[in-house]
């Protein structure tokens, strides 16, 4: 019954139906989608190892967020795209990684992970906050000495700083430290019939990221009328709602993987997820804005990055230990629901003269 909510929420699309039902649909439609990934990953972690399954469901994942990015920034909309991009980095590291502290470390003491995995995401995504904050204070200087054209250049040099760590950070992962970087856990053994050859858990992600791509385009059109009629901000919905729903793949994958003692993995998603954003398409959709017409520049507003920097501060320091338990989890969440609250209540006016 709940994949009839996939053509569903199309036909609301394409039908342009009541835009408030569309958003409930497509929210409704998502979590199949999130199931096939998850369970794609599953096997590709199996096949491949943690790192590599991750990383696919982290890319995977990430592709409907390019696709928002994109629609937005044709739509002449950065600061929603912006918004989307934060919200995303610090779900996943508060909301996501938080849930499957909670859930794992109900059902096991103590969950163990390799802490230089950790250790080395957490460097980067500690990069891709500084690389939010000096723009936006080189832009507030440049507007005083009455040359805010300047930040153009800077944001451009600060994606090609970002793109080049994050291939260097693949290099880390994937050739110089792989065996360094083994799971602290061994996953269970399944049986070998059991197990998706490759190509068919391949196959599996990119046909359900295509759908959740659709699904996406259809979530964004729909939330301005969606907060109108509910009394929502639009900077609320995207940065927590759109967040939460548009990354359920990350969600689901992450926890059930936590569940079952497999932290390396769970945690892996998690913070692949936030290092792929900051690091691979922020960057790529700077580069691809300029042809657009709207450039997206890196001037992220006091409010996202102060958040963005509490939560990679509070996740990067319970992680160094490389082991976990429940009330780690409990923490991470409380972090992200004081910042939701303060979402929730922010003005407007004070987002738009934040830019």
């Amino acid at each position: 019954m709940v994949y009839a909510t996939i053509p569903a929420a199309l036909f609301l699309q394409f039908t342009h139906s009541s835009l408030v039902w569309q958003f409930v649909v497509s929210c409704a439609a998502v979590l199949p989608l999130a199931a096939w990934i998850g369970g794609a990953t599953e096997h590709l972690a199996h096949r491949m190892g943690p790192t590599y399954g991750a990383l696919f469901n982290a890319t995977f994942g990430n592709f409907a967020e390019m696709i928002i990015a994109f629609f937005a920034i044709r739509a002449g909309l950065p600061d929603v795209v912006r918004a989307s991009f934060a919200g995303s980095i610090v779900g996943n590291i508060l909301f996501v990684a938080g849930l499957s502290m909670v859930v794992g470390g109900l059902r096991h003491e103590t969950l163990k992970f390799n802490a230089l995995s950790a250790e080395s995401q957490a460097g980067q995504m500690i990069l891709a906050v500084a690389a939010a904050l000096v723009p936006a204070l080189f832009f507030r200087s440049a507007i005083r000495a009455h040359h805010a054209e300047l930040i153009h250049p800077v944001s451009i040099g600060t994606s090609v700083i970002l793109l080049i760590t994050y291939i260097c950070g693949l290099i880390f992962s994937f050739k110089t430290h792989r065996s360094r970087l083994q799971a602290a856990v061994e996953p269970p053994d399944f049986e070998d019939a059991a197990v998706w050859p490759v190509p068919k858990a391949i196959g599996l992600l990119a046909f359900a990221s295509v759908l959740m791509g659709f699904i996406a385009e259809a979530l964004v059109h729909a939330v301005g009328e969606a907060g109108r009629a509910w009394g929502m901000n639009e900077v609320f919905l995207g940065f927590v709602v759109l967040a939460i729903v548009g990354n359920a793949a990350e969600h689901s994958t992450a926890v059930l993987l936590a569940a079952r003692n497999q932290m390396d993995t769970a945690l892996n998603i998690s913070m692949q997820s936030s290092v792929q954003i900051a690091l691979f398409v922020m960057p790529v959709m700077v580069f691809l804005s300029y042809p657009l017409g709207h450039p997206l520049d890196l001037i992220f507003s006091p409010f996202e990055i102060l958040a963005s920097a509490i939560g990679v501060a509070i996740f990067a320091y319970l992680v160094m230990d490389g082991e976990t338990n429940w009330y780690e989890g409990i923490q991470l969440l409380a972090v992200y629901a004081i910042i939701a609250i303060a979402l929730y209540f922010l003005p407007m006016e004070t987002k738009a003269v934040a830019h």
